[in-house]
């Protein structure tokens, strides 16, 4: 072969590779697009979508093959094998090292959790391993869309105001992206993400009673939803918002229709939580209007959907309660203790979710009460020694809690009195000592010009609040201070009588506490805020320094102090 032919069978083979390379990719997109069209939970297009992943597992070509998987479990309809879909769509991702990918993938499962199942607590586990690894990663849109989830966990669980948050965030973000010169893809899925956000602070400010400030969101949701076609479940959602408020306004003629309107969708798309919320308000307004038999007909409907499902929220309590009510009325008692048995259920699983809620649990329907209603119920108020033993051990359990919370509570009052004594008499924690009155053993370590030079420079330390420098060091302040941490740790030890580290913490703390008790605006302060404010970098260990030095944990300080201005 002379060289001219060796060097065109070189560019042939070379052409050839980098051609292969290009339909390869080709291949990708094409096959994308043959089942794009198909509808979200549409399993007609997984046997396509599978050949997707087959092509990409033979080629080890991970980001394509993690993009099948999360393709896969978009289109199934079968919520468990959603799940498996979306565990071979991470393991896929972490083979690519993408931290934009992994976050996606996780937040892809979370998501799966949490509108398909309804189950917070492991969907809050995948959306923070898709936080952490969003951090990592360069990926805007999915950091906020992993933010929103977390927004959605903390309002599912009651944090409104945190939740709240959340969402202003994501609204920021996302509403700018709705229009403009992008790309009709990218404008999509924000408008999607924007939508989503503002429905979700709608919730948020409902639960807070702030009606106002929720309806006029859902304004601005109906009237975005309505310019196009492209958002019929968020348009529902918004609808279904309306017809929520318009309950509270006692417009039940206007409720049920609103709420009636947006049951077609969410149904369309098995989003049972939402039709359980929707069927509970059209039944009070029912009730509202006087027709018991229409309402109880809908309250069945939202217990339905709680056997199927084993899914409640806490608003639906109510429910079982109405129903347990109506019951009473009619002296049906099979299904008086059918309905109680389930509320007990209904509260097992609050109260699994919602720990914090117990107590409000307790408060809105006693517990003593519903056991002693339901052996009732049962024995047919034949009374049996060990229902008595248990009736007492019930009543024992809730007096002793009772017990620990009132000590708890006169406690938390004492404390932040002994606290506010000392802020009010600006009490010193230390007493003045003089170079003389230290020991002789340091007197050979630190002289006295030395001594009143660090008291110099440590007063005035003070005056200027430069303990709240975050990180500070003994080596990084010994260096400002022109000495050496050996002189420094010393006069700090002899003077003030603890380490520098103890020092410079009660410094911090004492700066916080007085700026909380004289300054309202600062109890508006997150415990992160606080911890912020005066240097202290972990929530946790301010939280935990407060209460050593004041014998009284930040939020109790805070709840206590607020009661105190409101009572002036």
């Amino acid at each position: 072969m002379n060289f001219k032919s060796y060097i065109f069978l070189v560019f042939v083979v070379f052409s050839f590779s980098f051609l292969s390379k290009m339909n390869a990719q080709e291949t990708y997109i094409d096959a994308r697009k043959k089942y794009e069209m198909y509808e979200q939970n549409d399993d007609s297009a997984l046997p396509i979508v599978n050949k997707f992943i087959y092509k990409a597992k033979s080629e080890k070509n991970y980001e394509q093959l993690a993009q099948g998987y999360e393709d896969a479990f978009y289109f199934s309809s079968n919520p468990n094998k959603k799940l498996k879909y979306a565990d071979s769509c991470i393991n896929a991702s972490l083979k690519t090292h993408n931290n934009n990918l992994i976050s996606r993938s996780y937040l892809g499962k979370g998501t799966i959790y949490y509108f398909n199942f309804k189950k917070y607590q492991p969907a809050l586990s995948e959306y923070l391993k898709a936080y952490e690894y969003s951090k990592k990663g360069s990926d805007e849109y999915q950091r906020y869309k992993v933010i929103y989830h977390m927004g959605v966990v903390k309002s599912y669980l009651g944090y409104f105001n945190e939740a709240v948050k959340h969402f202003k965030e994501c609204i920021s973000f996302f509403e700018p992206k709705t229009k403009g010169n992008y790309h009709p893809n990218l404008i999509y899925n924000n408008s999607k993400g924007y939508l989503n956000s503002l429905h979700q602070a709608t919730i948020c400010y409902r639960n807070l009673n702030n009606f106002r400030k929720a309806d006029s969101l859902v304004q601005v949701g109906l009237q975005f939803t309505s310019r196009t076609k492209d958002f019929p479940l968020e348009k529902a959602y918004y609808t279904k918002c309306k017809g929520i408020l318009e309950f509270h306004q006692k417009k039940y003629v206007e409720a049920i229709g609103k709420l009636n309107s947006a049951l077609p969708i969410l149904k369309k798309n098995n989003d049972f939580a939402w039709i359980s919320v929707a069927d509970f308000y059209i039944g009070k307004s029912y009730l509202g209007m006087g027709d018991q038999a229409k309402a109880i007909k809908q309250f069945e409907k939202v217990d339905s959907i709680f056997q199927k499902h084993s899914f409640i929220v806490p608003e639906l309590r109510e429910n079982y309660e109405l129903l347990i009510k109506f019951c009473k009325e009619k002296k049906d008692y099979k299904q008086e203790l059918y309905y109680t048995n389930n509320l007990l259920r209904a509260d097992s699983i609050l109260t699994k979710d919602f720990p914090y809620l117990s107590a409000k649990i307790h408060k809105d329907y006693d517990t003593q009460i519903l056991e002693d209603a339901k052996i009732k119920l049962e024995n047919q108020n034949h009374w049996s020694l060990r229902a008595i033993f248990l009736l007492v051990f019930v009543v024992g359990i809730l007096l002793f809690t009772a017990w620990k919370l009132y000590k708890k509570e006169k406690n938390i009052r004492i404390k932040y009195s002994e606290l506010e004594v000392k802020l009010l008499n600006h009490q010193k924690s230390e007493p003045l000592i003089s170079y003389e009155n230290i020991p002789q053993k340091s007197k050979s370590v630190i002289s006295k010009e030395v001594f009143s030079d660090l008291e110099k420079k440590l007063d005035q330390f003070v005056i200027s609040k430069n303990f709240k420098e975050n990180g500070l060091t003994l080596p990084q302040l010994a260096e400002n201070f022109g000495t050496n941490t050996t002189y420094l740790s010393q006069y700090i030890n002899d003077v003030k009588g603890m380490n520098f580290n103890k020092y410079l913490s009660t410094l911090r703390i004492n700066y916080i506490t007085e700026r909380m008790y004289n300054d309202p605006k600062v109890l508006g302060y997150s415990v992160q805020g606080l911890a912020d404010e005066c240097g202290i970098f972990s929530r946790q260990n301010f939280s935990d320094l407060f209460l050593e030095i004041n014998g009284i944990r930040p939020t109790d300080f805070i709840k206590q102090r607020k009661k105190e201005l409101e009572n002036k």
